[in-house]
């Protein structure tokens, strides 16, 4: 089977099947934001279930910026230990596993990030949710670039195959990349050039500092979907650049915050760049961008959206416009549909949350107002957040779990983390001013 085919990537490890899970949030830290017994769980269960290559949620690297508050954080040091255990669970099934490192920059909830950082003042207006960033100085950005370094070569003496630097959805290396977020008038600004130079420091200093032999991708937006954001010419080049870079792996995705287009829905139309009528029809919804992209890039690309059946995942790696197959919210309900697939027992995922999102969500089917329609986006999401925490719990995936109750569940999961994790910040903080 076409799925089952081994990948050698670049660095000579070699990925023993096209399938990835790709990375999704999980909140499953402890109050110290270190890596728990629950990502163990989850982890195991997910190698078991077939997938040739484990990427996980956001490792944020900054414990002052944060994606939400049950990240796992190498900021300085960490539990190696913890990390270490977590590697292990998730290679129980011969699976590969890779570190997503990630630093949240404006999108960081001002419930557990009082001070955000971003390439520009420029503030995130979404329901309220988050502080006005303060722009990066060039200490910081340097300070940016060792704390991914750190972060790198910490995962790697964990026992991790791999990292996915993160510069997708809007974080901070994202940020950078897009005019409407990267407003500097510096060497980190203005120019595409000027605007790539913190991913491309970024990727050449972990690859000194990992070896030619630890695998490094990165995940990068297609576009932004934002009219003057990054542009799909733009990401073409900026891969092109990467060429050079020692890359084993470049995951194609897009969109923001602002524009989720990594969730399959957009937000503010009025500032949406429309996509072509083709990527609507199809089953994974950043395949057509890829093919554009696979022109120009010389390592081997990762799609990941939208996948569900068999024949989409194979029709996509027969075209050549991708060579590993990313799926999401079909492992967070069914953690063995890759080896269902294998197995020719299934040919096609059931996505139970989807169809709750816009057929009965708790407002109805798309909202013309944009505030309740970013809230009913979140509450799908919540509704998968409380899947995976049910599965770091050894429990199994409540298909019945009504959207309300993953929303409400998911909210009162995170104010009880953001408390958690106060005291450390703050006592972290102390120390570091000492």
């Amino acid at each position: 089977m076409r799925l089952r085919e081994p990948l050698v990537l670049p660095c000579g490890q070699t990925l023993p099947n096209r399938i990835a899970k790709a990375a999704m949030t999980e909140g499953l830290a402890d109050a110290r934001m270190n890596a728990t017994p629950a990502l163990e769980t989850l982890y195991r269960r997910w190698s078991h279930g077939g997938a040739g290559l484990l990427i996980t949620g956001n490792v944020q690297i900054d414990r002052w910026d944060l994606e939400r508050p049950g990240n796992v954080v190498i900021d300085g040091d960490a539990d190696r230990d913890a990390l270490a255990r977590w590697a292990a669970a998730a290679k129980e099934g011969a699976s590969h596993v890779w570190m997503q490192l990630s630093h949240a920059g404006r999108q960081a909830p001002l419930y557990c990030t009082p001070r955000p950082v971003a390439p520009s003042p420029v503030g995130l207006k979404l329901l309220g949710a988050y502080r006005t960033p303060r722009a990066l100085t060039r200490k910081g950005i340097a300070s940016v670039i060792e704390r991914f370094v750190n972060a790198a070569t910490i995962a790697r003496e964990a026992g991790f195959d791999g990292v996915q630097i993160h510069s997708a959805h809007g974080y901070l290396l994202s940020e950078f990349l897009s005019p409407v977020t990267n407003r500097r008038q510096d060497d980190y600004g203005g120019s595409l050039e000027n605007r790539a130079r913190l991913l491309l420091a970024v990727v050449r200093a972990v690859r000194e500092a990992v070896g030619n032999d630890f695998a490094i991708g990165v995940k990068l937006n297609s576009a932004d979907f934002q009219k003057g954001g990054f542009s799909n010419d733009e990401c073409i080049q900026v891969v092109r650049w990467l060429n050079d870079c020692g890359i084993d792996l470049l995951e194609i995705s897009g969109g923001s915050y602002e524009q989720p287009r990594l969730l399959g829905h957009s937000g503010d139309e009025s500032q949406a760049e429309a996509p072509r009528q083709s990527t609507r029809r199809r089953e994974a919804y950043f395949l057509e961008y890829a093919a554009l992209i696979r022109k120009a890039a010389s390592m081997p690309l990762m799609v990941t959206g939208g996948f569900r059946s068999r024949d989409a995942m194979v029709e996509a790696l027969d075209s050549g416009d991708t060579d590993v197959i990313g799926l999401g919210r079909p492992l967070c309900v069914d953690p063995n549909f890759v080896a269902r697939l294998f197995e020719n027992t299934t040919a096609q995922a059931v996505d139970p949350g989807a169809d709750l999102a816009y057929g009965q969500g708790m407002f109805g089917p798309r909202s013309s107002v944009s505030a309740l329609r970013f809230v009913n986006i979140f509450s799908q999401m919540g509704w998968y957040y409380m899947q995976l925490m049910r599965m770091g719990r050894g429990l199994e995936p409540d298909w019945n779990m009504a959207l309300r109750q993953g929303l409400f569940g998911h909210v009162r999961s995170e104010l009880s983390a953001a408390r958690r994790i106060r005291s450390f910040q703050k006592q972290a903080d102390t120390l570091d001013a000492e």
